[in-house]
């Protein structure tokens, strides 16, 4: 067969059935970790409830580990998929598409708060997620939509003489390091800045997610918004209105 026609070939009707079975696979485990928790996850009942052995799953998940590692990734994506769905869809050009990137971070933390606690929560006993593997990339999908939006029409240089507190040599070095399938396109002082920004956005969601915010009551949503249209301002405020002239880095998709 042609190489050009072996890559575009339909997949076969034992790969499509395996497919399937995968994803009814996920979908179960999804709906006990719901039910139960991430910490209580187990091959056998997710088996019993899709009327197979746990024999017959590690078919399709040779370990718990796989079957973990497919889970947070696929949350991981979805969650993607719901930040980027807020910022397409977003209306209102007076909210800063971070701040709709951000409320849409906290719409499905909120609206999933069982598979929000796996990707986010304590890590699983005896699991590692493999270096530089699927939840990796799936994570810097999501990190992805977040540096585009708070660096929007900035460039390099700008990002690179922001105003922010001295960092060490050690830190600087590091961080201009970094892969560049990562963060490693922006100048240290940019990675920096997103850090901080990550930490203020993910922090309040975590808090209300696992219920420490709840004296907030109904205004938990206005809370939020505030809170990120002060640290979008901050983080601009840092930023020179001008710089060198130095290309953006490439937004990643």
């Amino acid at each position: 067969m042609h190489p050009v026609e072996a890559a575009t070939a339909a997949p076969t009707l034992r790969q499509r059935r395996r497919a399937v079975a995968v994803q009814e696979i996920l979908s179960a485990a999804e709906c006990h970790i719901v039910e139960h928790g991430p910490h209580s996850l187990s091959l056998r009942a997710v088996a019993r409830s899709l009327g197979m052995t746990v024999q017959a799953l590690y078919h399709y998940f040779p370990s718990r580990d796989d079957l973990v590692t497919a889970l947070i990734t696929k949350a991981y994506d979805d969650l993607a998929d719901a930040v980027q769905a807020a910022v397409d869809t977003a209306h209102d050009t007076a909210v800063p598409r971070l701040v709709v990137a951000a409320e849409g971070y906290r719409r499905w933390a909120i609206d999933n708060p069982e598979r929000f606690q796996l990707i986010y929560g304590a890590p699983l006993r005896h699991y590692e997620a493999p270096a530089d593997g699927p939840t990796t990339q799936a994570f810097r999908r999501m990190s992805a939509i977040f540096e585009q939006e708070l660096f929007r029409g900035l460039t390099t240089g700008q990002l690179d003489t922001a105003d922010t507190p001295a960092l060490s040599s050690a830190l600087r070095e590091h961080l201009a390091n970094l892969p560049p399938d990562g963060l490693g396109t922006l100048p240290p002082t940019g990675t920096a800045l997103i850090l901080s920004a990550w930490g203020h956005m993910h922090g309040l969601v975590a808090l209300e997610v696992f219920g420490h915010t709840a004296f907030i009551g109904a205004h938990q949503a206005e809370v939020f918004r505030i809170a990120m249209h002060n640290m979008f301002e901050d983080v601009h405020n840092r930023i020179p209105l001008a710089g060198p002239a130095v290309a953006a880095p490439n937004p990643r998709t």
